[in-house]
């Protein structure tokens, strides 16, 4: 039978070097990583706000802006371009999906009056019953006057196997890589058009918000903050002893 004394004596704060040791390190690391993550979480912040306000500011003309601007500070901003298309040198990019179906984002160099050139992402169209055959999209003939916002193109893409840029459908939208195949020297922005020409072409001009991941740096700054807490109960419980 246990012995009722020993079953009742008090516990006492006792703590051992090693589970302290090892208790110091959780919960410098934890604590290290939930500041890492609170630190990501402002920053997507700040880009959040930055694209609300750019949204929110007037459309600016993008030939006012000097070839050196800074464009991710000018990322979302409505800009007016006028211009003529290059059809010749138009691509598709591959694998675009809308409301469910597949197709590709139609992407023609506006050819601007002082010499420059920007891509312009007319829209999505959708894929045709067979890939060899692409769909339908001639830009408007002759100077057009375009409405649309400015983006930066994603450059960390991953590619399983090095693009070649010999046709007109592409996989991934690099302003770069398109001005070294087409020798037209292109803008490093892109305009996404948002408001459809006079006559209508068929493209969905359906450009959603960006998802800046602020919930999920958020959700990941409570886990880590947790852990350190947890260490430190742990260790609190183990350190009591009879």
């Amino acid at each position: 039978m246990p012995n009722p004394a020993h079953s009742a004596a008090p516990r006492r704060f006792r703590p051992h070097a090693l589970p302290t040791l090892a208790m110091l390190t959780c919960v410098a690391v934890f604590v290290a990583a939930g500041h890492w993550q609170q630190g990501r979480m402002h920053d997507k912040e700040f880009l959040r706000a930055q694209q609300d306000a750019a949204g929110q500011a007037a459309p600016v003309a993008l030939a006012a802006l000097p070839i050196a601007s800074d464009w991710p500070a000018l990322r979302y901003r409505p800009v007016v371009i006028d211009g003529e298309y290059d059809a010749r040198r138009q691509i598709f990019i591959d694998n675009k999906v809308q409301s469910g179906r597949v197709g590709y984002h139609v992407v023609t160099p506006l050819m601007l009056a002082d010499g420059r050139a920007v891509l312009v992402n007319r829209g999505w169209i959708a894929q045709g019953a067979s890939r060899a055959t692409l769909p339908d999209a001639a830009p408007p003939a002759g100077r057009v006057t375009v409405q649309g916002r400015l983006a930066l193109p994603t450059a960390g893409y991953i590619e399983l196997a090095p693009e070649v840029t010999t046709g007109p459908v592409w996989q991934n939208l690099d302003p770069p890589r398109y001005a070294a195949a087409t020798g037209v020297a292109v803008l490093p922005a892109v305009v996404e058009q948002t408001v459809a020409p006079a006559e209508d072409d068929g493209l969905v001009r359906d450009w959603p918000a960006p998802d800046f991941g602020v919930e999920k740096h958020w959700i990941n700054m409570m886990q880590w903050y947790a852990f350190a807490g947890l260490a430190i109960v742990l260790w609190l419980a183990f350190s009591l002893r009879n």
